[in-house]
């Protein structure tokens, strides 16, 4: 299974691609390709949102579900989901509609 994520270019905000093709804040709300053909269609709405000036950095990303959540499988994507490891105080994992991916 895979997720498309990105950067926002106007806050530099982790992003993943939602189903209605926006980029939400939450990798909860990120649209799950099962098959090549929805990973596919991932990759030509995120270079679209590229070529627009949306977002940079635009990856498909490795995730599993578990319990009903979506969880990176890299390291990385993790932090990048939850927020710095040294400062809980930060980023998404500081705010408190945003589970903590990691």
């Amino acid at each position: 299974m895979k997720i498309l994520t990105a950067n926002r270019l106007r806050d530099g905000e982790a992003v993943w691609l939602a189903a209605d093709h926006s980029w939400a804040a939450s990798i909860e709300a990120a649209e799950i390709a099962r098959d090549k053909a929805t990973e596919e269609k991932l990759e030509r709405a995120g270079k679209a949102a590229l070529l627009k000036n949306e977002v940079v950095d635009v990856n498909l990303i490795d995730v599993t579900v578990a319990d009903g959540e979506i969880r990176p499988l890299r390291l990385r994507e993790r932090i990048r989901a939850a927020g710095p490891t040294n400062r809980i105080d930060l980023g998404k994992q500081a705010r408190p509609e945003i589970a903590v991916a990691a």
